[in-house]
């Protein structure tokens, strides 16, 4: 029989706890020596990058940390500026592209960034051109109707028994603008584009934007119609007394070549009040700067000018109370000349255009140049012949 002695078991389980617990702080030990030796290998390792950076760069101007990545589209459009390299244009996707609508093909050129295609269409609204008081509309088709109600209803007053008569019927006419090509084609040379401190967008932005502003501004005012738009100067006159719908009714200053020279401003108080109450309230002068400084000169029967500054900036001059648009493209004071035109232009003049500009470059047929071909469409025409009032310098 076996003699079991008390407490043997308990003596037993405390060991085995003991040794369990020696072998864990054992371990927690060894662990503890391995983070440091690790921590004192990542500080030896910061220590030496910094050391080389510090060889690296000393001496130099420090960088700044923020880095500017231009639009894959504007990346791309420079590419075919400087170099001709269609590929990352071709590549472009339209959610990546950040152009226009319309689609670009290879055989017409590419369409301008939007960046470019912006200040273009900034300057020319800047220009001192009828523009600024046009109706200026965009269209996706080649032409522009313009639907024009210049007939009234008509009516009577009726009783209780009469028999009521037919009125008049109104009259609808439309006015078809046609949208006509304009291009310009500036050049640089190769070396020129390859100078990477050059701004290509910005130069070829200003070269466009001059030359399409000159073109506009003088087809909007004396454009015969033909591959151009048709100014209002050349949609034909008739005296304001005899005027009908499809001409321009004019004043004449009663002097040939100049106005009256007893009294002078009649004929500009002639030329206001021969344009219909509906559209003076939005009405604007329009003449070039050498008639500007003759009206300029001008006193009313009490000796005050009719000419008055601004003295607000970006606000017109007036001229008894009405803008005054400088184009320089107006005619000059002479005989029979129309110097001066008067009238509501939103709604006598619509400039109908397409808002995209398209570009293509040509490195072959000026080497050792680079010709830049860009072109957009657009139109214009009188669209109500009875809010524009013309002032004629001639007896009658």
């Amino acid at each position: 029989m076996t003699e079991i002695t008390p407490g043997a078991g308990r003596i037993e389980g405390e060991d085995q706890a003991a040794s369990v617990k020696s072998a864990l702080s054992g371990f927690l030990n060894e662990l503890k020596g391995f983070q440091g030796e690790v921590k004192s290998k990542l500080q030896q390792q910061d220590e030496r990058l910094t050391m080389l950076q510090t060889k690296t760069f000393a001496g130099r101007p420090a960088l700044s940390t923020a880095a500017t990545e231009e639009a894959p589209h504007q990346k791309a459009f420079e590419a075919y500026v400087r170099s001709g390299n269609e590929d990352a244009l071709r590549n472009l996707t339209i959610e990546g592209k950040g152009m226009t609508t319309a689609a670009a093909n290879a055989e017409g050129g590419f369409l301008v960034d939007p960046q470019t295609a912006e200040t273009v269409t900034s300057v020319l609204r800047s220009t001192a051109s009828i523009r600024m008081i046009a109706n200026v509309v965009n269209v996706e088709a080649t032409s522009y109707d313009v639907l024009i109600d210049r007939a009234d209803i008509g009516s009577g007053w009726a009783s209780e028994t009469a028999v009521l008569t037919e009125t008049a019927s109104p009259q609808i006419e439309r006015i078809q603008i046609q949208l006509h090509e304009l291009s310009a084609m500036p050049k640089a040379s190769q070396r020129l584009l390859d100078d990477a401190a050059f701004d290509v967008e910005g130069w070829l932005a200003s070269r466009i934007a001059e030359k399409f502003a000159r073109a506009e501004a003088a087809a909007f005012v004396s454009g015969d119609g033909v591959d151009k738009p048709k100014g209002f100067l050349m949609v034909g006159q008739e005296p304001h007394a005899t005027w009908k719908w499809g001409k321009l009714g004019y004043i004449a200053t009663g002097a040939a070549g100049d106005f009256k020279s007893d009294k002078p401003s009649d004929a500009i108080v002639d030329l206001v009040y021969a344009l219909n109450a509906e559209y003076r309230a939005n009405a604007s002068f329009v003449m070039n700067s050498k008639t500007a400084g003759a009206v300029r000169k001008m006193k009313d029967a009490d000796g005050r000018f009719l000419w008055t500054d601004s003295f607000t900036a970006g606000e017109p001059a007036r001229l008894m109370g009405y803008p005054v648009l400088i184009a320089e493209d107006m005619p000059d004071i002479g005989a029979n000349a129309y110097a001066i035109a008067f009238g509501d232009f939103t709604s006598g003049y619509t400039i109908a255009e397409r808002p995209d500009l398209r570009i293509l470059r040509d490195p072959f047929s000026a080497k050792p140049h680079v010709l830049f071909y860009a072109s957009k469409r657009v139109g214009g025409s009188v669209s109500d012949f009875a809010a524009i009032k013309l002032l004629k310098f001639a007896a009658s």
